[in-house]
């Protein structure tokens, strides 16, 4: 049995780690992340997240991890920006308002696949041109949701969240471990003492 992480980004297998866990092997799905016309940001995630883990080439007995993060602004997906003016466009939404962050993580052995989806409340500053335009020049907002990572410069303009952390920053961590156990994944070993 082996753990695939179906996700390129560097902030999950941060996040596996603090789980003790590492990969055995990581590979991306290629998969059209577009929202249905239509469809609400919970279950456009939730279906992200569900068809990266079935995209994945992966044995019979092995474990697949897939996850999806998704920015919300009521029933607006604010997903990762396409260029700096857009991210733009999307901090300055959110600036001064609370928004929703949901992560939904799917982890699939064999044919049977365990699901779980963590939202979380998080409210941004109003941001001045000057703190916006200098995080824009990070490049920060580059891959992410919303244009922002919490973890990262970003999280200066965070002063209140309601949820889970690890969520916000793209795996939840007690929901993950629960799947992961769920799927028969040893988690947690004996040691002898």
């Amino acid at each position: 049995m082996k753990l695939v992480l179906g996700s390129g980004s560097p902030r999950r297998r941060d996040l596996l780690a603090q789980l003790g866990v590492t990969a055995d092997a990581i590979l991306p799905p290629d998969i059209n992340e577009d929202p249905m016309p239509g469809e609400l940001p919970r279950p456009y995630c939730i279906r992200l997240a569900r068809e990266k883990a079935l995209a994945v080439d992966a044995a019979e007995d092995d474990i697949v991890l897939s996850a999806d993060t998704t920015v919300a602004l009521g029933r607006r997906i604010l997903g990762k920006p396409r260029d700096a003016g857009e991210a733009a466009e999307f901090l300055t939404a959110l600036a001064g308002r609370r928004h929703r962050v949901v992560t939904a993580v799917a982890v699939r052995r064999g044919s049977r696949l365990w699901e779980r989806d963590v939202v979380t409340q998080v409210k941004m500053k109003l941001l001045s041109n000057l703190e916006l335009n200098a995080y824009l020049a990070t490049g920060d907002w580059q891959g992410k949701a919303g244009g922002y990572g919490i973890q990262g410069p970003a999280g200066a303009f965070i002063p209140w969240i309601n949820g889970s952390f690890p969520a916000v920053m793209g795996l939840p961590l007690a929901e993950t471990a629960h799947l992961l156990a769920a799927a028969g994944y040893p988690l947690y070993r004996e040691t002898d003492a």
